[in-house]
């Protein structure tokens, strides 16, 4: 084997940490939420990171997609340390390689299902009509095609998702972080939600991290992070 194939062969990490740590300030107390976490998640891999409450995992998360800065250590995304980039650069970054879902949707409640879909394209300034190809596959794939005329409010909380969902697929992001993206949802629509996660990671090749509680979500996936007290477990190949 040549040295290109077995590089095209071994995954690259698409996203890793450094001695990654987060406090914050409580009177003249620092309360320390995360300590030296250090991770690793290769390209197109499906993780899951599980904790209870209060473990840190929704700040790791917010801390890997550049929401929220590290006290100290660091965030690699595609090798770029992205705590060093300035602001503006670290918003172009988390449009154009990075989707996120949420567990509230964050919608916009007076556009069409397909105006929020399309809002990462028009906050890039790019031309919506030159994104109608992908619009029409990804409503295709969410299952929304009929609706893309409606607005949030006359949509079920499963097909709102979707539309976030959808929102976080529009500019084909190399990584999608998704917290807690089913905690509103019953189980039927929360398994819809994750087949569909599971399908986006397999056919398109997307790098999945999700926040959940639930084990019936992080089964999902294909590795497991588990943390407590702000420190990241044994990992799990599941």
């Amino acid at each position: 084997m040549n040295k290109d194939m077995g590089r095209d062969l071994e995954m690259e990490n698409i996203i890793r940490t450094e001695k990654l740590c987060k406090s914050f300030k409580v009177g003249t107390n620092d309360v320390p939420i995360l300590e030296d976490v250090e991770i690793a998640i290769k390209t197109g891999e499906f993780v899951s990171i599980m904790g209870p409450s209060g473990s840190g995992k929704s700040t790791l998360l917010y801390l890997l997609g550049g929401i929220d800065e590290p006290t100290s250590g660091r965030v690699f995304l595609q090798e770029k340390d992205i705590n060093r980039m300035k602001d503006k650069e670290k918003s172009v970054l988390r449009r154009k390689s990075m989707g996120f879902v949420f567990q509230f949707y964050n919608l916009v409640q007076n556009l069409t299902v397909e105006e929020n879909i399309m809002l990462p394209v028009t906050m890039d300034k790019k031309k919506p009509a030159d994104y109608k190809v992908q619009l029409d596959e990804i409503l295709e794939i969410v299952g929304l095609s009929e609706r893309r005329k409606y607005t949030p409010r006359e949509l079920s909380g499963g097909q709102q998702q979707r539309v976030a969902i959808a929102r976080a697929l529009i500019l084909s992001p190399a990584l999608i972080l998704a917290d807690e993206p089913i905690g509103n949802l019953d189980s039927k629509t929360g398994t819809e939600i994750m087949e569909l996660f599971y399908r986006i990671n397999k056919e398109k090749g997307i790098t999945i991290v999700q926040v959940t509680h639930s084990e019936e979500a992080a089964a999902y996936g294909n590795r497991l992070i588990r943390m407590k007290d702000g420190k990241v477990l044994e990992p799990v190949i599941m």
